[in-house]
């Protein structure tokens, strides 16, 4: 698979703008500790976390059309 600049600099700005606001809801507006007692674990917390900002930042990369 040959990596696109095009592709990886808009699913890097899609990255970067997506873990911000994710950063602000989770810390800022839903606090981190209330998340882990609503789910009783923070694996489970940490991994859908991770998941809501890997896979869309892979999904931007792989439908951006390249010229």
């Amino acid at each position: 698979m040959k990596l696109k600049k095009r592709k990886i600099k808009y699913a890097g700005i899609f990255l970067l703008c997506w873990l911000t606001l994710l950063v602000f809801l989770v810390d800022g507006i839903l606090n981190f500790q209330t998340l882990v007692d609503y789910f009783s674990s923070y694996i489970f917390v940490e991994i859908a976390l991770l998941l809501l900002v890997i896979l869309p930042t892979w999904a931007i990369y792989k439908f951006t059309k390249e010229e």
